[in-house]
């Protein structure tokens, strides 16, 4: 579905997202949300009366897009802790923007926001546990999928930083 078939939610959704992380939740305003949807502020009021319900709304489909993310993860043909490493970088996606967003409403000290992002790498953990039936090897294969999510983010890039984990994960028998 292209940018102009998706639902004016889902449009809304999008912008708040996107204002969130290109210039903080300050700017997210209602009226900030409803130009860069270009949806006029009652349209935006039809689907959203607060800023409160974009956060609610927006963690909803986060709490989905991971959902769905974890069902991936399971079924990766590479299996799951390729999956997991290779996907953890910012590819631009929605699913990327999405948790970049949370991140920011989570750092406001919003517990539903961490609550949405502590249950996401839960999933993810888990299906690691079970895979490698090992929970410090499984918990510190997401350290380190965090790093590399981190440094990627953050602009701190190391080129081949994914190769380096992936050889010393090869010596270790895991890939």
């Amino acid at each position: 579905m292209s940018q102009g078939e998706r639902s004016t939610r889902d449009r809304l959704l999008d912008a708040f997202e996107t204002l969130l992380v290109t210039a903080g939740s300050r700017a997210a305003t209602l009226d900030a949300v409803a130009a860069e949807a270009e949806v006029s502020k009652g349209g935006l009021l039809y689907h959203f009366h607060s800023k409160d319900e974009l956060v609610e709304g927006m963690l909803t489909r986060l709490r989905e897009q991971g959902e769905a993310d974890v069902a991936k993860m399971r079924t990766a043909k590479k299996g799951p802790v390729e999956f997991y490493l290779a996907t953890s970088v910012n590819t631009g996606s929605n699913f990327d923007r999405a948790l970049v967003a949370a991140g920011r409403i989570a750092q406001e000290n919003d517990s539903r926001a961490s609550a949405a992002l502590a249950d996401l790498r839960e999933g993810w953990f888990t299906v690691l546990r079970e895979h490698l039936g090992d929970e410090s090897l499984a918990r510190t294969i997401q350290l380190i999928g965090d790093g590399l999510y981190f440094d990627d983010t953050t602009g701190l890039t190391e080129k081949n930083a994914l190769k380096h984990v992936r050889a010393v994960l090869k010596r270790l028998d895991v890939l």
